[in-house]
């Protein structure tokens, strides 16, 4: 019998250039979404748990639409990211409308999770290698922490500009991670399109499919109050898991090992991607890769 770790979902944000509530656009005819195939590939990884994290506003919609089929399949709970939930000291500015980050996101999970855990976004498709990765390296008993990244030829849109985190790795363990906002056809641009940097197609970038212990939960929270003193007043400031990653590696607290997926990524960052992804996964069910 395999060891115990949860899958924490990031599922509290709005796609702003999708238009909606993307981790709910069903991409099968049957109302499956991408989600369902995360689980899917995390539990025949050896995943045991799913912890998602949504909001309250949309909480009955998620747990209707998406919550009530994945239960079916894997043991199922749910936490709640909130602007007032702040540490001691702290209250929320009447004009914050934004969630807190994705470092914010994991800490809401603290109760409830006590045993190695993979984090994901909701709305994108990591495929079963790198879950499987993932959960292997998770399970080793060592302290480290752990990503798994993708080329970034395998992370591109042909319908817009993507971000990525862009990996430094050296030694197989991760050095830098620097946020490229605006990407399109392996090169960046920082000036509004002014001037291009290419970067290599094989280039490592994280699409947030992190690895922790949970002794990670007591770092975001000293690491969120330092961020809260600075930047409460700011309405649209974000505490990123990247920032508190780069923070542990920079002070030598945390080592974070790099896994690699060969695999294409799949998400839906525009309206104009879902007909790919709806064929792409199509063709995997067609073939019997997913039984749902």
């Amino acid at each position: 019998m395999g060891k115990d770790a949860t899958l924490v979902v990031m599922a509290a944000g709005m796609g702003s250039r999708f238009g909606g509530l993307k981790q709910m656009e069903p991409i099968t005819a049957d109302g499956r979404v991408l989600l369902d195939f995360s689980v899917y590939d995390a539990k025949k990884a050896g995943f045991t748990k799913v912890v998602f994290v949504i909001k309250n506003e949309i909480a009955d919609d998620f747990i209707e639409i998406v919550g009530k089929r994945i239960e079916k399949m894997i043991k199922v709970e749910y936490v709640y990211q909130e602007l007032d939930d702040l540490p001691e000291g702290f209250s929320c500015p009447s004009e914050r409308t934004k969630p807190w980050g994705t470092a914010h996101a994991i800490l809401c999970c603290k109760d409830v999770v006590k045993e190695p855990f993979a984090v994901v976004n909701a709305d994108d498709y990591y495929g079963r290698t790198a879950f499987k990765k993932i959960y292997d390296e998770l399970t080793k008993d060592n302290d480290e922490y752990c990503m798994v990244g993708f080329r970034l030829e395998n992370t591109l849109t042909e319908n817009g500009y993507v971000s990525r985190g862009v990996c430094e790795v050296e030694g197989g363990y991760l050095k830098k991670v620097t946020e490229r906002t605006k990407i399109i056809d392996c090169k960046f641009t920082e000036d509004d399109g002014k001037t291009w940097t290419t970067l290599p197609p094989d280039t490592v970038v994280s699409m947030n499919l992190w690895g922790f212990k949970p002794d990670i939960f007591g770092y975001i929270k000293e690491g969120f109050k330092n961020f809260l003193k600075e930047n409460i007043e700011k309405p649209k400031a974000e505490y990123y898991l990247p920032l508190i990653v780069t923070e542990l590696i920079d002070s030598d607290t945390k080592k974070v090992k790099v896994l690699t997926a060969e695999d294409k990524w799949y998400g839906v960052t525009y309206k104009e991607d879902k007909e790919k992804v709806v064929k792409a996964l199509g063709e995997m069910v067609s073939k019997g890769y997913y039984d749902l």
